[in-house]
């Protein structure tokens, strides 16, 4: 094995160990609220375990309102590692080990996978502070890691390899269905119309062929992701949400969301039609999956094991990496903020009030849209070094003077 190499295992192998520790205070206080929130350790993975029946081995997705709030792939996840948990009053525990053990494998491949896409910079993500900090969350790694093969293989131009990648990451998580708009964008682009069809088309047979056995034997648990996803309103992290703590409360949040989202993914299409040359997809998804989060209605703080690697996969050059930095800064701001906030909500005697942590998530946000700025701006006027498509640009096409007729 070569050197390099192995400093990128051993920091992975140190960031998941300094992950865990960070997350053992809460085990050893068997997960006890509201010391959970103060210290900033609190976790699906016991958390779930218990309230959905899992330590029962009860089906992911039986009991309705009580069934998995998550898609397919990590319903069964969760469930099948339930069955491997050893028995006993400790069962909890073990169960949380197993599953994050399992997360700091993905975690090193991740890892792994990103330095061979991005080797100048992949170092940027066993170093991240909000990575490190949000690791043991939440099964998120699990959508994550096939969400960046899906895009490795993309960008190889192994099309039905990446469809298939990114059918099994939605079923997984539901948020990778966003970076079917940047695929559909660069193959129009490439000129290769019958690719958009058939990648559309191994995305959704695959993620049928996935769906479908659990959405006809336990139809009502397996809705229940969605059901929750659509008819939830304003929820913690979101701008929706710090606004009403502000006193801005809204109506018709699922029109006006998605209206924002609308405006959101028409933002990404005008970034993509000002490269000068096709740009990849790694270079977009940061930017599409950035987007989408700002403007949903939650925002979960594992949120950012998505977006780190995707904003290390659009950095350009070393003078975008103090951009990643604030970005980082302002994620790790608003981890701190979210558990001080539940910690007042959850009965704690301190803890941030509505005020404090509605300005610090509007912080996060606007690193986040900074970051989202100087990726864009950085990578198009990369890609203009390349003349060769003079109305390539959105705007060279609808403002550029044409010549005198006749």
């Amino acid at each position: 094995m070569r050197h390099s190499a192995r400093v990128l295992i051993g920091l992975a192998i140190l960031a998941s160990l300094f992950s865990f520790i960070k997350f053992s205070h809460c085990e050893t206080k068997n997960w006890a609220t509201p010391d959970q929130y103060i210290h900033a350790c609190y976790s699906d993975l016991p958390a779930l375990f218990g309230d959905r029946g899992l330590n029962n081995h009860k089906w992911a997705y039986a009991g309705g309102e009580k069934a998995i709030e998550y898609p397919v792939i990590t319903g069964v996840v969760m469930y099948a590692t339930s069955w491997i948990t050893p028995e006993g009053r400790h069962n909890t525990s073990y169960y949380f080990y197993i599953n994050a053990f399992l997360i700091a494998l993905l975690f090193i491949f991740s890892a792994v996978l990103l330095a061979h896409m991005k080797p100048n910079f992949w170092y940027l993500l066993p170093i991240a502070p909000a990575m490190i900090a949000s690791l043991y969350i939440n099964w998120d790694m699990w959508a994550i890691i096939s969400m960046m093969i899906a895009i490795y293989w993309f960008d190889k131009e192994k099309y039905k390899l990446s469809a298939l990648a990114l059918g099994i990451s939605i079923s997984t998580k539901f948020m990778p269905v966003f970076l079917l708009l940047p695929i559909i964008l660069i193959l129009w682009r490439k000129n290769r119309i019958k690719e958009i069809f058939s990648y559309g088309g191994i995305v959704f047979s695959s993620w049928l062929a996935i769906n479908l056995p659990v959405a006809l034997t336990t139809p009502k648990g397996w809705w229940h992701f969605y059901h929750l996803n659509l008819s939830r309103g304003a929820d913690w992290g979101s701008p929706w949400y710090a606004l009403s703590l502000l006193g801005v409360h809204l109506t018709n949040l699922n029109y006006l969301t998605a209206l924002a989202l609308c405006a959101g993914l028409i933002v990404a299409t005008l970034i993509f039609f000002e490269f000068a040359t096709s740009p990849t997809l790694a270079q977009m998804s940061f930017m599409v999956l950035a987007i989408v989060m700002i403007i949903s209605k939650v925002y979960s703080p594992q949120y950012v094991l998505w977006l780190t690697p995707l904003a290390i996969l659009g950095l350009v050059n070393k003078k975008s990496v103090h951009a990643f930095w604030v970005w980082q800064s302002g994620e790790i701001i608003y981890h701190i903020a979210i558990w001080q906030h539940l910690a007042t909500v959850t009965g704690a005697h301190f803890g941030l009030p509505d005020t404090g942590y509605a300005l610090l998530t509007l912080v996060r946000i606007a690193t986040t849209i900074y970051l989202i700025t100087v990726i864009a701006r950085t990578a198009v006027q990369n890609s203009r070094t390349d003349v060769a498509h003079p109305h390539a640009r959105l705007m060279d096409f609808l403002f550029e003077a044409s010549p005198r007729y006749p």
